[in-house]
């Protein structure tokens, strides 16, 4: 018998001033819940007041649990120890369209061409697969918590609908997964010959989650600010511990062709993913992008 996750009610607040406005998105909602079959279910709730600042501080403590919110501008967002957070992917156009090896490390690291598969297995709010399907690879990108996989395929909708967005969106691919059980069901088609891994991937990314402390600057020796959307990953995504590291890593290499190679992001200053060096690596004050090959 096939486990059925347990249903999880996420409070959906927005103010009763665009209560009729509101109502498209959460259809949107609904549809994409059933079209990925997550364990989802919303509970609309209409607050009577703006939803200020401290309005949502006040329902971050009322509820003590992760809640959507939609503004007065129709802006979804996760509110999740009063902190609020979107996607926000329009944000990352010029980034987007400069995005290049001379600017951005990650493709340095990547080394992606337009025929590139792309598994992205710790995808957050997106950003960094932004990045890589600019150089016309095909990303998937996998998240297993249900709410911020949710939040991604909404934002890939709303972003579909930009003409200059099109043909991006249409290069990545949305699933709620847990990253270590996707790999070890690809290669489990892969032993039975199944067409599901047929094409394989060129590069797995992992971006996993560090402690909070990790952020610091090698020059100064100071912490670095953490920025809220990696605030709000701290308190909905695990810090993996060393055997789920190496396990992580040993999934990923198994699925990336003869080679491929897989790209660990991790804090310049940070203990080596797994305790396994590197064959080649990339750096600069704050980040480091290490790769792992695996020999044709």
């Amino acid at each position: 018998m096939s486990h059925t996750p347990d249903v999880t009610n996420v409070p959906i607040v927005h103010s009763a001033a665009v209560s009729a406005e509101a109502v498209p998105v959460i259809q949107r909602l609904q549809q994409l819940i059933e079209a990925a079959d997550l364990p989802l279910a919303l509970q609309v709730i209409v607050a009577e007041q703006k939803l200020s600042q401290k309005v949502r501080q006040q329902l971050s403590d009322q509820y003590q649990t992760p809640l959507f919110i939609i503004d007065n501008k129709l802006q979804l967002s996760l509110l999740t120890h009063q902190i609020s957070v979107a996607p926000d992917w329009k944000s990352l156009q010029r980034r987007v369209v400069s995005a290049g090896r001379k600017s951005e490390i990650l493709l340095q690291a990547c080394k992606l061409t337009d025929k590139s598969q792309v598994l992205d297995a710790t995808a957050g709010f997106g950003h960094d697969s932004l990045i890589l399907a600019s150089t016309g690879a095909q990303v998937t990108l996998l998240e297993r918590n249900p709410l911020m996989a949710l939040l991604l395929m909404y934002e890939q909708q709303l972003m579909s609908q930009q003409a200059n967005w099109q043909k991006l969106m249409a290069r990545l691919k949305v699933v709620c997964a847990d990253s270590a059980q996707f790999m070890e069901a690809l290669a489990f088609a892969s032993q039975k010959e199944q067409a599901l891994s047929a094409s394989g991937y060129d590069v797995v990314y992992l971006d996993p989650m560090f402690p909070e402390n990790s952020y610091e600057n090698t020059a100064t020796g100071k912490g670095a600010k953490v920025g809220k959307h990696m605030q709000a990953l701290h308190h909905i995504a695990q810090t993996p511990d060393l055997a789920e590291e190496q396990k992580l890593l040993d999934l990923a290499l198994n699925t990336v062709v003869l080679g491929g190679r897989v790209v660990v992001k991790r804090p310049a200053a940070a203990p080596l993913f797994a305790q396994a060096s590197p064959d080649e690596s990339w750096h600069n004050d704050v980040l480091r992008f290490d790769a792992y090959f695996n020999p044709a």
